[in-house]
């Protein structure tokens, strides 16, 4: 099975899906707790799934940002509490997105720039 497909491995939840990019986000201040899980929505394209991927990673990192942080702890603060998106790919070609490798880039990027 796919990287992250085992999260839609029920087959009802499979059969909702209409399209084959499926963002899903977990909450990294609740590691595994299923109830802090959300489907954020389906793409029919690879690219705009990555591109909301990335949107919520970004969107994290921005809002905590202090000036003066370093990008080691603004990437862990990310980690701590930041939210973790994915894709789970449903009959279509596997595509990956590691949020936390995506953060730590544009972690280095965002205190560089400031």
């Amino acid at each position: 099975m796919p990287d992250a497909l085992w999260r839609l491995a029920d087959p009802i939840q499979r059969k909702e899906v209409s399209m084959g990019y499926v963002v899903m986000v977990e909450d990294n201040s609740h590691f595994m707790d299923e109830g802090n899980r959300y489907r954020l929505g389906e793409f029919a394209e690879a690219e705009t799934a990555i591109a909301q991927c990335r949107r919520i990673v970004n969107e994290y990192l921005s809002a905590a940002y202090v000036p003066g942080m370093s990008a080691h702890a603004l990437y862990d603060s990310y980690v701590m509490f930041g939210e973790d998106p994915y894709i789970c790919c449903v009959e279509v070609p596997a595509v990956a997105f590691a949020a936390w490798d995506y953060a730590r880039t544009e972690s280095v990027d965002i205190c560089a720039a400031r």
